[in-house]
């Protein structure tokens, strides 16, 4: 039964960072779905990141507070520049490229662009040398080939529609619904090119905080008070930046309707938990294991839309979303095989034990395995049982005299 228990709690363990990055990613679809709405609703994206940055610091600085208060690093000039620089990277230049992106194009779209974020990442890792690529083995080809594969299903995506795919409830919408005139089309094909260099600079800062944040947790080791910190310091950076850029005071105005949910689900969901739990995702897997959970949003995101906005879902679509999901499970079984082959050599390291030789001299015995462990045990209760019987000689001989 004590097996069973540790067995079962042992997978549990293993099971818990892919359960949280799945949840975030619904955490992500659904963001992205009512951030559309109130962007449609004239709602300013520099305004929306402030809220959002808002809601996320009160949630969660409590929680810090109390939590992480006898546990918290101090603070350096070091890695407070650390965090400014995340909050700049987050919270200003990811979060206001991205709204302005998702405003110009579709949710399904922005997250399809998104998905350059594993590969984007990778390369990053590797540059810092986070990661490491030895194309001899089968891991780093698995996690090379994987990247490739999830770039060029998001790509497919973005150059071929193809014909629509009718779904049962969306069927009637489509019929029946108004069609844009040639016009609003047009306009639209405009803004499709300026919506997508936003959607890649916010995925190249989404790419940075990943690799910035997994070097800072080294070095502050309080994940809740370094959400916290990200996003107090964001909101203060986002304020500027709005000040800079929104010159009407009207725009700051909010009720109780959908700009309020979105900054408050935004603020708390996908900012303080996501922060959060992406932090110690990052802590215990990696920056590349936690971004290559991200084309999953793309597929939720695509269903979403079909049932609350009404979005068409086209065929390269769905082939690109295939794509997507054989280059996501190729990754990660490149990290599953490398996080085994580090557990292997973490259980091969040699234990040293001290030991007393026949002359009575401590030495160091190191062993590999249980049965030169054993060995070394026996010799040395016997290297004690000699030297004893010396120093009774020794002492009988001095009594003699």
């Amino acid at each position: 039964m004590a097996v069973a228990r540790d067995g079962g709690e042992s997978l549990m363990q293993r099971c818990k960072p892919y359960m949280a990055m799945v949840s975030l990613q619904f955490g992500y679809a659904g963001m992205n779905v009512i951030t559309k709405v109130s962007l449609n609703h004239g709602m300013s994206h520099y305004v929306l990141v402030v809220y959002r940055h808002a809601f996320a610091t009160l949630s969660i600085a409590p929680f810090a507070l109390v939590l992480e208060r006898k546990v918290r690093p101090r603070m350096t000039p070091w890695v407070f520049l650390q965090i400014f620089v995340l909050a700049l990277l987050g919270p200003v230049i990811d979060q206001n490229f991205y709204y302005a992106g998702l405003k110009f194009t579709s949710p399904t779209f922005s997250c399809a662009m998104s998905n350059m974020l594993p590969a984007m990442t990778f390369i990053m890792a590797v540059l810092f040398r986070m990661e490491k690529v030895n194309l001899k083995k089968a891991r780093c080809v698995a996690k090379v080939v994987g990247t490739l594969v999830t770039v060029a299903g998001a790509m497919l995506m973005t150059l071929y529609k193809g014909r629509v795919v009718e779904m049962v409830w969306t069927r009637h919408i489509h019929l029946h619904g108004p069609q844009p005139g040639a016009a609003a089309a047009a306009a639209a094909d405009k803004d499709w090119l300026t919506g997508s260099i936003f959607l890649i600079i916010a995925t190249l800062a989404w790419a940075s905080l990943f690799v910035l944040q997994a070097a800072t947790l080294k070095r502050y080791d309080a994940p809740l008070s370094l959400t916290t910190l990200i996003c107090f310091v964001g909101t203060l950076q986002a304020i500027v930046v709005t000040f800079v850029m929104e010159r009407e005071t009207s725009v700051w105005r909010i009720g109780f309707d959908m700009n309020l949910l979105a900054a408050a689900y935004a603020g708390i969901v996908t900012s303080s938990i996501a922060y959060y739990v992406q932090g110690l995702v990052i802590q215990s897997r990696g920056p590349v294991f936690a971004s290559a959970f991200s084309p999953l949003m793309m597929i939720i995101v695509a269903i979403m839309g079909s049932f609350i906005l009404a979005e068409n879902i086209y065929l390269g679509g769905i082939l690109g979303s295939v794509l997507i999901v054989a280059g996501l499970y190729s990754v990660l079984w490149g990290k599953h095989k490398e996080n085994l082959e580090k557990e292997a050599e973490a259980m091969e390291i040699p234990v040293a034990i001290k030991g007393v030789d026949g002359n009575g001299r401590i030495v160091d015995i190191v062993e590999l395995d249980e049965v030169q462990l054993e060995k070394a045990q026996a010799n040395t209760k016997a290297a004690v049982a000699v030297t004893v019987s010396v120093e009774e000689a020794r002492v009988q001989g001095k009594d003699e005299a």
